[in-house]
């Protein structure tokens, strides 16, 4: 992987720093030379996390005698090596840029970058593959049907994506609220651990809590409130006028309940497993499911695949996996 510098024309006082495998030739078994793999971050990890996950999927390709595609990861504004967003307002700040300006810039990004790549075809030709973990998702399915008419998504693989449309803390019933019944709790669950479990998913986790990007994220369960629907946009062949009846690829993957619970336990939330067992896991999983079905189509699985010993950050806890993962997909194009 080489690093490079990109300075967006939209953003010229600024500049992104971007991590780039360039595809040299066309495979020996399968042509991907028109497919450009990009990885999308979460707000904790940045592009760097993905490195051991590229590393094995690299090996893989030269253990098979094929040659990868063009792979692509970036820092957004404010993360990681990149400088912070131009654009932001200092008088908005922690509040600035939203998931609708992350999506605008990773277009303009994506459009200079297949320009002056001499591999790859323009954006508009190119097939695309988004992998993504966490907040990473719900950006490649906003910048899907931002740009529907001018790129082609031909797969994605969403790592437990970030469930986009809850403010985490009402995910565990309220022990203040006047029509709460104690009586209505499991075994082992008290509401003395559940007015704790909030409090420190409100610290943590809420949309109003700042992060460096200053990424807004107030407004994102109004941009994707299901998560079954909008459906994935439909894709064709480059230069058709409209596209045909062919879905894109997915696979959804989800955390080990157990493995997450654990991390939740014993890392800096301190809140009890069997907290995140009885409301937060089963919710996560049911938002997993919707995910499947924003995809119609039988070439896509129809269930969940769990990453056996990952928490949230399954890049990070199983990078093998996830290079598995990704060459099941760029074999299914």
């Amino acid at each position: 992987m080489e690093d490079i510098t990109i300075t967006l024309t939209t953003k010229p006082s600024a500049s992104l720093r971007a991590s780039v495998f360039s595809a040299h030739s066309p495979s020996t078994s399968r042509n991907l030379s028109d497919v450009l793999v990009v990885f999308l971050n979460g707000l904790v990890l940045s592009r760097r996390a993905w490195s051991p996950a590229i590393s094995h999927l690299l090996s893989s390709f030269s253990d098979n005698n094929q040659h990868p595609p063009t792979i692509f990861t970036y820092d957004r504004y404010g993360q990681g090596d990149s400088d912070h967003d131009p654009a932001d307002d200092p008088n908005s700040i922690p509040y600035s840029h939203d998931a609708h300006d992350i999506v605008f810039d990773l277009h303009q990004l994506l459009t200079q970058f297949t320009s002056s790549s001499p591999h790859l075809p323009n954006l508009e030709s190119a097939r695309l593959v988004f992998v993504c973990n966490s907040i990473g998702c719900p950006l490649a399915r906003l910048y899907a049907h931002a740009h529907a008419d001018q790129t082609q998504i031909s797969a994605y693989l969403f790592l437990d994506s970030m469930i986009a449309n809850t403010d985490f803390v009402s995910i565990f019933p309220d022990p203040d609220d006047a029509g709460f019944d104690p009586g209505s709790l499991p075994k082992g669950v008290s509401p003395q651990e559940l007015r704790y479990t909030r409090s420190q998913f409100r610290k943590f986790f809420h949309p109003t809590v700042p992060n460096p990007e200053h990424f807004d994220r107030r407004k994102l369960a109004e941009m994707l409130p299901f998560s079954d629907r909008p459906s994935l946009p439909l894709i064709g062949a480059p230069g058709d006028e409209k596209p045909s009846e062919k879905a894109p690829l997915l696979t959804v993957v989800g955390h080990d309940w157990d493995e997450f619970a654990e991390q939740c336990e014993k890392g800096t939330m301190a809140v009890p497993k069997q907290v995140i067992n009885t409301f937060m896991n089963p919710t996560w999983s049911r938002y997993n499911d919707g995910l499947l079905r924003l995809v119609h189509s039988p070439g896509n699985s129809n269930t969940v695949k769990v990453a056996s010993g990952c928490g949230h950050f399954i890049q990070k806890d199983d990078p093998e996996f996830v290079a598995k993962e990704i060459k099941h997909l760029l074999d299914n194009l």
